[in-house]
């Protein structure tokens, strides 16, 4: 990334220089790499500030092309998905969100039996960013084609740590950001099946086919798909060693704690994703004894201190919610980090309880 901060810091929509042209290069070559990890052509990948940006833009751009209709999702999505369908029933839009069973998971069958002939769009995360599981997309998608509705997946979560190929899938809007898998913060994509509608959500300079108008941040997506290259190298040897640290870690805690709840399913689930729920703590006490020792949270970055919706989807009281650890893998833990949490973890239950 660093030359495009300096020296080649020309603007890549101004072609008549070097600079412009350089700049432009290196985006190009970018959004190739990006899309033949996704499998999809480049022409397909609209680059935004992120999967919030993506998101809002699937959503609402969609959504408001089409004109009305029914919009279906899930209780457990991340606000990025659920405060702009909350926007779109302000609009006039009809919005049914599905609860998920006890595991977090969603059935095809219980979204055919909730799509209606006015419903025009579905959106199911790819990954859940709190619990880790996984939801059936493939066959999701096959249940949405059978309907002739649009599906739209929010796979921040998942993009660079699982197999993704949106066309393959049938997946028509997908959403991806770039610090999910070691990127630069403040970039991300919308990946658009061919013949979608969309409608942007700003303008200007009429960027991204005139569907994301602004400056493109050439280091930023220079830096997004460099991550993604990274990722795919050795993206299967790296689940493989933080599934098994992260059994280590469900079973080490299950030992240490009796009474631990693990919440969600424990397959289909990322790799590097454990969320446990605590038995009888308080869940504010619980974060203070943890803090000088652990990096972990309760629930999303995104939440503002709220006890977890996606936990009480899943039918965990607010006490229950507010007592729970969403802890994370990394590239760079070992073992030894595993039986640290662990400690630092019984040692903090200990204390609160007592």
């Amino acid at each position: 990334m660093a030359p495009y901060w300096s020296e080649d810091w020309g603007n890549p929509s101004s072609r008549q220089h070097r600079l412009g042209l350089t700049a432009s290069a290196a985006v190009n070559l970018a959004r190739r790499h990006i899309a033949d990890a996704l499998a999809v052509t480049p022409q397909q990948l609209v680059f935004t500030s992120g999967a919030t940006e993506a998101n809002n833009l699937a959503l609402l751009g969609h959504a408001r092309a089409r004109g009305s209709g029914h919009l279906i999702s899930v209780a457990t999505e991340h606000h990025a998905v659920l405060d702009p369908l909350q926007q779109l029933q302000r609009e006039g839009f009809s919005v049914t969100l599905l609860t998920p069973g006890p595991e977090g998971l969603i059935t095809p069958e219980q979204l055919r039996q909730a799509i209606t002939p006015e419903t025009q769009l579905v959106s199911v995360m790819a990954a859940n960013n709190e619990i880790g599981v996984l939801q059936p997309l493939t066959a999701l998608a096959a249940v949405c084609r059978d309907h002739g509705v649009t599906l739209h997946s929010d796979a921040a979560q998942a993009f660079g740590h699982i197999p993704l190929e949106p066309d393959a899938m049938g997946v028509d809007l997908m959403s991806l950001s770039a610090h999910k898998l070691y990127g630069p913060k403040g970039v991300g994509a919308l990946v658009i099946r061919d013949g979608i509608a969309l409608q942007p959500l700003q303008w200007g300079g009429g960027q991204e086919a005139g569907l994301r108008a602004g400056t493109l941040p050439t280091a930023l997506i220079v830096g997004f798909a460099a991550a993604v290259r990274l990722a795919m190298q050795d993206r299967e040897q790296r689940q493989q060693e933080l599934s098994a640290l992260r059994d280590q870690l469900w079973a080490d805690v299950q030992h240490k704690i009796p009474g631990v709840r693990l919440n969600g399913a424990l397959a289909p689930r990322l790799a590097h994703n454990l969320n446990i729920t605590l038995p009888g703590v308080s869940g504010s006490r619980l974060q203070r004894a943890l803090k000088p020792q652990l990096n972990c949270s309760s629930g999303s970055a995104c939440s503002n201190g709220a006890p977890s919706h996606v936990l009480q989807a899943l039918g965990r009281t607010r006490a229950e919610a507010e007592a729970s650890l969403r802890l994370s893998l990394g590239r760079d833990t070992t073992s030894d980090d595993i039986h640290q949490a662990v400690i630092a973890i019984g040692d903090a239950v200990a204390a609160v309880q007592s």
